[in-house]
């Protein structure tokens, strides 16, 4: 059976003795019935991963005893800052799990005048924590290291003119530029629209931020489709793919 993976946001060093916290605990002891002596894997966010071994487990505690950690070079050289407009239902939650399995560094939720969710107080602090699960849950399974930050919800224009990257992009289905033609990045800001896709307005606003417009394709994607197309594509051409 493949040793199950666990998120503990703590520092990891050999010999260590670890509660885990309840979340690991519900995967592990309740939803797996692991017990004394059982091993487990343990990544804490932050590049480390561990194999240890499970001690005094309980219905409601277990901790865990620390090998030796590992750094293991499973996250991409190229950074990619995804700003995802809210969408409906699943779509969001969608959009951050395959972002994340592709490797994405970093998640901002947009508000855009064609977006139809609205977030505010408690709700929107709610889906943030939910979202930031949903991301860690997918470096679970896929074996990342590094946990891409789910930021707060910004206004688009706010985050076009703030967000830092070498290379910005912004889809937008009536161009032909390729990627091809631009020179390697270390780091990718990408733009990505509503369900009824950015005014023209916004595009234009993009473009005066720095930028550029770019199409995977023919085809027009739903708003959580292209997060995952564009990714696979930027990790292929600069990333760790292929």
């Amino acid at each position: 059976m493949r040793i199950p993976r666990v998120f503990e946001p703590q520092p990891l060093s050999a010999g260590a003795r670890i509660e885990l916290g309840d979340t690991s605990i519900q995967h592990v002891v309740r939803a797996l019935r692991m017990n004394d002596g059982d091993r487990i894997c343990i990544f804490n966010g932050e590049g480390q991963e561990c194999l240890a071994q499970l001690a005094d487990v309980s219905k409601r505690s277990a901790w865990a005893i620390l090998e030796q950690p590992a750094t293991p070079a499973v996250e991409s050289p190229l950074q990619i800052h995804v700003g995802q407009t809210l969408s409906r239902g699943e779509r969001m939650d969608y959009a951050v799990q395959k972002a994340t399995e592709l490797g994405v560094s970093k998640i901002t939720p947009l508000t855009s005048e064609r977006c139809e969710v609205k977030l505010k107080g408690d709700r929107e602090d709610k889906r943030l924590r939910h979202w930031q699960q949903v991301a860690t849950s997918a470096c679970e399974q896929s074996l990342r290291t590094r946990v891409p930050s789910i930021e707060e919800v910004s206004p688009l224009q706010t985050w076009i003119e703030q967000v830092d990257a070498d290379l910005k992009l912004v889809l937008h289905h009536h161009t032909a530029q390729p990627l091809q033609s631009m020179d390697p990045p270390g780091s990718v800001a990408l733009l990505i629209g509503p369900e009824g896709g950015l005014t023209e307005a916004e595009v234009d606003a993009a473009l005066a931020a720095g930028f550029q417009p770019v199409a995977f394709g023919p085809r027009v994607m739903r708003t959580e489709t292209a997060p995952v197309a564009a990714c696979a594509i930027l990790h292929y051409l600069w990333g760790d793919l292929g």
